[in-house]
């Protein structure tokens, strides 16, 4: 089947091209807009092709409220004991901080956008011109915001975290009836970190078949073989949280890739691109030079015209110039109708 390719400023989405890595900063900046630069400055110099933020302030994420549902207590999350508007007031990327980030992102050579998480956060994006948004996985049922964000006619990414078939059917359905042209869906486990056995990679090409777009993979696990899995399994798009150092802590540091990661997974996400080729069987053009070193038949010592070919002087050896080894039974107990001197690659026309 073939897939639209998805033109993105000086880049393109499609199997035919290499994976589009993103780094995602979230709250990494830990409120410092000069670590938020310093960021933007790593993930370019290992090789992101682009840099995401997340646009919201607390009150559009949430009630500043400290009880109930509005409290983390689970003993198994990175933020229990914090309330949900301490946490998103701690993680927010200031909005005049959005201008700053994207230049120092674009003057590096990356495609720099974000993911909004309210219709106000959309408006404001726009002004700033983004060249694609990016839809969170726990926003991915939020069919108004889909609405929103798709009427801007610009490539939507969706991750898929939780999603069920049907729940991902309506916010596909919602983002082209509103205008998207150009979308790509992210497998996302929504845990933090994720397991690579909750993955389920083999999700990505169903994705790909089903909706018929672009996919890749928003991915929380640690290190890069998940992302370079995925890349074998059709992804075109992989984002990873990115930080400076994940000792220095912050609100996702934990599931975040430091620089050094960053640009091996860039490195061999492009690898396993490479790697995936084409159905192909024979040698290849590089392998041509090979076929010298495969086994063939050769003479294993001196034999004079009209001697018979034995299991003693025939032998099956490399390299491979002489006749196939396939042969090697019916020569036998044949007479040669000259003298062959040991090494000598043995042809029919030396048959009497």
């Amino acid at each position: 089947m073939n897939h639209k390719v998805i033109p993105l400023l000086n880049r393109a989405i499609g199997l035919g091209h290499p994976p589009f890595v993103i780094a995602e900063m979230s709250g990494n900046h830990n409120q410092s807009l000069e670590r938020a630069l310093a960021i933007v400055e790593a993930a370019a110099q290992a090789g992101a092709h682009a840099l995401k933020i997340q646009t919201y302030t607390a009150d559009t994420m949430t009630l500043d409220l400290e009880e109930g549902e509005f409290f983390i207590n689970d003993a198994n999350s990175l933020w229990n004991g914090t309330t949900l508007h301490a946490l998103y007031q701690q993680a927010y990327t200031p909005w005049d901080w959005h201008e700053p980030i994207f230049q120092r992102a674009r003057d590096l050579g990356m495609i720099a956008f974000s993911t909004p998480f309210d219709e106000t956060a959309v408006d404001f994006l726009e002004e700033r011109e983004v060249p694609c948004y990016k839809i969170a996985s726990f926003e991915n049922t939020d069919i108004p915001l889909i609405r929103k964000v798709a009427a801007t006619g610009k490539p939507l990414i969706i991750s898929t975290g939780m999603a069920t078939v049907a729940e991902l059917a309506e916010s596909v359905e919602a983002a082209r009836e509103s205008g998207c042209r150009d979308l790509v869906l992210l497998k996302c486990t929504s845990t933090y970190p994720a397991s690579p056995e909750n993955s389920n990679l083999s999700t990505i090409p169903h994705l790909r078949d089903l909706f018929a777009c672009e996919v890749g993979l928003s991915d929380h696990t640690r290190g890069i073989g998940v992302g370079v899995a995925a890349v074998a399994l059709g992804a075109t798009v992989v984002e990873k949280h990115f930080t400076l150092n994940r000792a220095e802590g912050g609100v996702d540091s934990a599931f975040s890739m430091e620089p050094t990661e960053l640009e091996a997974l860039v490195c061999e996400t492009e690898r396993a691109w490479k790697a995936k080729g084409t159905v192909h069987y024979g040698a290849t053009e590089a392998e041509q030079a090979s076929l010298r070193f495969r086994r063939s038949v050769y003479i294993a010592r001196d034999i004079k015209a009209g001697d018979a070919l034995t299991r003693d002087n025939l032998r099956i050896i490399r390299p491979g110039n002489g006749l196939a080894p396939k042969h090697f039974e019916s020569l036998l107990g044949r007479c040669v109708n000259r003298n062959l001197p040991v090494g000598t690659a043995m042809a029919w026309e030396y048959l009497r």
